[in-house]
């Protein structure tokens, strides 16, 4: 059979890659779009569910949490630089965070979890010991197998990984070919693309591609806007992602010397690629707010990122009626780089006619949305 991935992120990389690992014909087709999620993410790994999360959600991120460093391995023994390294994480706040670490402790025990290994309750002080920049007054919950990842490396390892094993490319704006009963394939600067399955993970871009068939997808972009710092001096590499519990803020380091904060979210910005002036400066204040020891770091770059964002907080995942010979695989928001590795060999199953190996119902791409 014949697939097209459309959509160069870290999703549709990962289809590609599976695809090809099993020895699909495979083209992938990437409009290399200024402003991919997958570029301009924070970096923080954390694919564990919680008691919160829906059915479907908890038995797709238990899925993906099995599947992320199995994947990450292979690649790594493939020979390509995946970006993936397992740090460990904290969530930290100035109460010690013991609720916290009650919970996580709870779920390590469990068989799904596995992967997340030993979990520690932090006093004050022991956070600053692993993360310098933490002040002294913050405990909270250590996870050893949380893990940071830099999401170009990860995409471009994915990416020749699956070009060894027969990935065709081709890079272009893509458009949906129709014969009046299903799609056939892609139409590619001029050229006609057939194919049995076409994939659509284009991310906070994959709404056009359905809209030019007639189809609604509800999916949007979240412009984050995240601000990397440089600490001259100061060896970061071995330093965990950190999570402040106190307002849901995560910081990422990565070497040789440099620091990645949380950054905006704004679902209202639409496709605009500027680094904005009230963007830059909620940035830097709560990171100097947070960290107080990130006020003589130096101001690295910004980097703007459109996540594909959905009304109810759930991904899109799986067929469209209306579409015979699509699969849809977008919608992760934030959580791009932790899931989508995963969403990303779904989407391939499913092209391949396999079990996804998770019940999909409530991804629907095409299920009802509140606006």
């Amino acid at each position: 059979m014949d697939v097209i991935v459309v959509g160069g992120g870290i999703v549709g990389m990962s289809a590609a890659f599976h695809l090809a690992r099993k020895g699909v014909s495979t083209a992938l087709v990437d409009a290399s779009h200024s402003g991919q999620a997958t570029s301009a993410g924070t970096g923080v790994v954390f694919p564990w569910p919680f008691p919160w999360d829906t059915p479907g959600s908890w038995e797709f991120k238990a899925r993906a949490a099995a599947h992320y460093p199995a994947l990450m391995a292979e690649l790594a023994e493939d020979g390509q630089v995946t970006g993936y390294e397992a740090v460990g994480g904290m969530s930290v706040d100035r109460e010690g965070g013991d609720a916290g670490y009650d919970l996580v402790r709870s779920l390590a025990g469990r068989p799904e979890f596995a992967t997340m290994g030993r979990v520690e309750r932090l006093s004050p002080g022991e956070a600053t010991r692993r993360f310098p920049l933490v002040p002294e007054d913050y405990g909270g919950v250590y996870v050893e197998g949380m893990a940071r990842l830099d999401g170009r490396r990860a995409r471009t390892a994915l990416f020749n990984a699956a070009e060894e094993r027969g990935l065709r490319y081709h890079k272009g704006d893509a458009h949906l070919a129709w014969n009046g009963h299903r799609v056939t394939g892609v139409l590619v600067g001029g050229e006609q693309l057939e194919a049995d399955v076409v994939i659509v993970a284009a991310g906070a871009w994959s709404a056009r591609l359905l809209t030019m068939a007639g189809v609604e997808l509800p999916v949007f972009p979240v412009r984050g806007q995240m601000t990397h710092f440089a600490l001259p001096g100061r060896d970061t590499r071995a330093w965990p992602v950190v999570r402040f519990g106190e307002r849901e803020y995560y910081v990422c380091a990565f070497g040789p010397d440099r620091v990645v904060t949380g950054g905006t979210v704004e679902p209202d910005a639409g496709f605009d690629r500027r680094v904005t002036a009230s963007g830059l400066l909620h940035n830097l204040s709560t990171a100097v707010e947070v960290l107080p020891g990130l006020a003589e770091a130096s101001v690295v770059e910004t980097r703007v990122g459109f996540r594909p964002g959905t009304h109810d907080g759930r991904q899109l995942l799986g067929r469209v009626e209306r579409l015979p010979g699509v699969v849809v695989a977008t919608g992760l928001g934030a959580e791009g780089l932790t899931f989508g590795p995963y969403q990303g060999l779904v989407a391939a199953r499913l092209a391949m006619g396999e079990d996804p190996g998770c019940d999909l119902a409530e991804f629907r791409p095409d299920r009802p949305q509140e606006m």
